[in-house]
């Protein structure tokens, strides 16, 4: 007995000092190892911003609307194997009629599985956010909020053409994301005016029957040093889509963006999609806790603009975006 009780010693000894010595990171880099790393390139996705911002403030009604909105179509027919172009009119809070376009590129659409992928295309008409109230109703160029996610969905397209996913993947430019009511007004305006692009297509979607295992947002991704969390309507909508999407981004080495801090519920897209079509979809979206709304400094100002957007934080949204597509079974 006594010889047993030393074995037992010795043996619980040894089990200690091997694991010790073990690598502590053995587990996440064979997890890393077994994730298909994408090609992505950050100086495509930068150039299909600029393209978008040069035509100037893609606010609906406008010529920089119409001529951007050609533009984009013209650029998924080149990536995709088909293409959609769902034309409506929708009042906003003020009555304005609204002339817009929701924009689908799509792959592989003989595929039963298939992915969503979505961002909006429209610009605010309002730079009510802007610290010289002088400019709160003047147009913004939204090159992070709007153009910074259709451009990597534009680079991912160029990716999905080049290399085909094992499943279907739709994307989808929504329009009229912006134009909800100047948040400095002191009128109150009833009604739910905000993302109607996507409430349009989640009542009309471009197929019958229209399904998808999930969907992925993309929303201001492409603020420098920008950190994206575990926002609270994709927590509560899609916790497992958001948990996979999460730990693939860490597995692949961008802890330093995907941060497994959650944060209150914001009104996206996202939220209509999931309300409307019961489809789990998740809101890649910059969070800053140094501001009093917690979006980009430079959210809804005139400042918003191409001088700061940044390249590594498009590359890393659109490399975690495309591994899951393409690990996806």
């Amino acid at each position: 007995m006594k010889n047993e009780k030393i074995y037992y010693l010795l043996l619980c000894v040894l089990m200690l000092a091997y694991a010790c010595e073990s690598p502590p990171s053995t587990e996440v880099e064979k997890t890393s190892e077994s994730i298909v790393i994408p090609s992505f390139d950050a100086d495509s996705a930068y150039r299909f911003v600029e393209n978008q911002v040069s035509f100037g403030p893609r606010v609906p009604n406008s010529q920089a609307h119409k001529q951007c909105g050609n533009y984009l179509i013209n650029e998924l027919k080149r990536f995709c194997d088909s293409v959609i172009v769902q034309s409506f009119s929708v009042k906003a809070y003020d009555g304005t009629l609204l002339h817009a376009k929701n924009i689908i590129g799509i792959f592989e659409p003989q595929q039963e599985r298939r992915v969503l992928l979505g961002a909006h295309w429209d610009s605010r008409p309002y730079a009510d956010h802007d610290p010289n109230p002088a400019n709160h109703r003047t147009p913004i160029d939204g090159a992070n909020d709007g153009a910074s996610g259709v451009g990597v969905l534009l680079e991912i397209a160029r990716q999905l053409n080049l290399k085909k996913a094992n499943i279907g993947v739709d994307i989808i430019f929504f329009d009229v994301e912006d134009y909800g009511a100047p948040q400095d007004d002191d009128i109150n305006y009833s009604g739910e005016f905000w993302c109607l692009g996507s409430q349009h297509w989640g009542k009309y979607p471009h197929t019958a029957d229209y399904q998808a295992r999930f969907g992925i947002l993309l929303d201001m991704v492409g603020g420098k040093n920008a950190i994206f969390t575990r926002e609270g309507t994709s927590l509560f909508y899609a916790p497992d889509i958001l948990s996979k999407v999460w730990n693939i981004g860490q597995q692949m080495g961008y802890d330093a963006y995907f941060k497994n801090m959650e944060t209150p519920p914001i009104t996206d897209d996202h939220l209509y999609v999931n309300r409307i079509t019961n489809i789990p979809m998740i809101d890649i979206i910059e969070y800053n806790p140094s501001t009093r709304t917690g979006f980009n400094q430079h959210w809804h100002t005139l400042n918003d603009n191409l001088s700061n957007i940044d390249k590594k934080t498009l590359e890393v949204v659109g490399k975690v975006t495309l591994a899951v597509i393409y690990n996806e079974k």
